[in-house]
């Protein structure tokens, strides 16, 4: 994006970090803080509108964000600042000072002509000020910005590190939360020239790892969560999964009332991509142990869902969620049956 004319004035942006396995207990948290820092910088830098959205993504192998709006070219603004007193800025053959020299390289204005700037005030009041009008800030270079500064401050517990292989053949030294593999980075349909993590941006990503895997063009910014709904076996939206799954759950639950913490729903949410739920089932004998041991192993070291009948009284079947959905889910329940046995 060379020119503020190479894009049409205003479009859609898409941001896309594709990684691996992200820690599910703070996807979340990750996912909101990776679409607020990329919206924020976009906004300080003047190139939204007042009815510009953002929406956040967050999968278990995914971070992005697409924020609609978004200027290829903030408007220009004018800057009226005071330098230094005119004592100070020249020396007594009129020239540019050190300090007034280093003010105006602080403020980017090195190479301005001395001329143009504004003197203002009289006798020992009397002071220079640069007043001009600034160039607004380019998409490319704020979405440069944006990308490197969330992911520096992305909430991430701990880091890990390991090396890419550049173009050039040396290997990269890079940390972040779990290796990443790709990045998009869409205004319109445009790919804009950014990097991060040792990546250059494109506008592919990949679909579910068993249900659809490969690459997967997304064509626009507009189509990002239509693209990976529709062909890739991806529902991007954390919030629109898990709405699915609560939703799925009660429906299966049937007459029973099904055990569904936050803090669960959270997790599962974040561990697929495609959610389906399947019933499992355990030996009656199991009953006999008091529920609340029983309702913890399985919320806590399973990530199941206890069912009880209205009464409150445990259920002796229990609702799981898969990243796999399948018309054949036997292996998938005996599976889940059998690991809950010795627990």
């Amino acid at each position: 994006m060379s020119t503020p004319n190479s894009l049409s004035q205003s479009d859609n942006l898409l941001i896309e970090v594709f990684t691996e396995e992200l820690p599910p207990k703070s996807l979340r948290r990750l996912g909101d803080a990776f679409s607020d820092g990329i919206y924020s910088t976009l906004k300080s830098a003047g190139l939204l509108s007042e009815n510009s959205v953002a929406t956040g993504f967050a999968t278990p192998r995914r971070l992005a964000v697409q924020v609609t709006n978004v200027l290829s070219q903030a408007p220009d603004y004018p800057v009226r600042e005071k330098l230094l007193p005119i004592s100070i800025a020249f020396d007594a053959e009129g020239k540019a000072t050190a300090p007034l020299q280093k003010k105006l390289a602080s403020l980017g204005y090195a190479d301005i002509d001395l001329s143009t700037l504004e003197k203002s005030g009289e006798g020992k009041n009397e002071a220079l000020y640069l007043n001009v009008v600034a160039k607004g800030a380019a998409l490319e270079q704020t979405a440069q910005q944006a990308l490197e500064q969330t992911l520096s401050k992305l909430p991430i517990a701990k880091m890990m590190h390991y090396q890419v292989l550049q173009k050039n053949g040396e290997l990269a030294d890079v940390e972040f939360a779990r290796p990443a593999h790709r990045i998009i980075a869409l205004y319109g349909k445009q790919v804009l020239n950014i990097s991060a993590l040792g990546i250059d941006a494109a506008n592919q990503t990949e679909g579910h790892r068993f249900l659809a895997p490969g690459l997967i063009t997304i064509a626009s910014a507009d189509q990002y969560e239509s693209d990976l709904s529709t062909n890739a076996k991806v529902l991007p939206s954390f919030d629109k999964r898990r709405a699915f799954i609560e939703s799925a759950l009660l429906k299966a639950a049937g007459t029973d009332l099904v055990l569904m913490p936050d803090s669960l729903l959270d997790e599962v949410t974040a561990l697929v991509e495609w959610p389906a739920i399947y019933e499992c089932h355990f030996d009656q004998e199991f009953l006999e142990v008091p529920q609340e041991c029983l309702i913890l192993t399985m919320q806590t070291n399973q990530k199941y869902f206890a069912l009880t009948d209205k009464q409150g009284k445990l259920c002796n079947r229990f609702l799981i969620v898969s990243n796999i959905e399948t018309d054949k889910p036997e292996a998938i329940i005996s599976g889940n049956e059998r690991v809950v046995r010795p627990r």
